[in-house]
């Protein structure tokens, strides 16, 4: 199945145009700094480390749109990135641990947005809400490195 994806016109088109590849692949990765450099900002603010005298609803406020926004082309273009090699990584066990990665991660990120709220209704923000964003910061951490440096060394990225 993931073969016969590869072969499509437009997917051989894709991956063997050098300029269309390198740019979706410099869209993917600027994307997803982007996205997780807004929701790192979220969750120091939320940790006390950062912006500190910024007001949490109004700063996630601001930087939640264009974080979802980032995410939204990071994982469009990560899909198209995928197309060109698409039977070499799916079956990879490798691959499938950087995919959990990303989807713990989100869901953290949404944990995080559900409960600003809440948070910035209160005089202080609780421990188990800095907990939660120091999770989140730390799963953004480890998507990043199971999404470049853990491929690589599979010879696949």
């Amino acid at each position: 199945m993931w073969e016969a994806l590869e072969q499509t016109a437009w997917v051989r088109t894709f991956s063997t145009t050098g300029w269309m590849y390198a740019s979706v692949s410099v869209v993917h990765y600027l994307t997803m700094f982007w996205f997780i450099g807004s929701m790192a900002v979220v969750d120091l603010r939320v940790m006390g480390v950062a912006a500190r005298k910024r007001n949490l609803g109004e700063l996630s406020a601001q930087l939640f749109p264009w974080a979802w926004t980032g995410l939204v082309v990071a994982l469009i273009s990560g899909f198209l990135m995928f197309t060109a090699d698409a039977g070499d990584w799916a079956p990879d066990p490798v691959f499938h641990v950087k995919l959990v990665m990303i989807i713990l991660s989100i869901v953290f990120a949404v944990l995080v947005q559900r409960g600003i709220p809440k948070w910035t209704a209160l005089s202080e923000i609780p421990t188990s809400a800095k907990v939660i964003a120091a999770i989140a910061l730390l799963l953004w951490i480890l998507t990043i490195l199971s999404a470049s440096e853990i491929p690589a060394m599979e010879g696949l990225g």
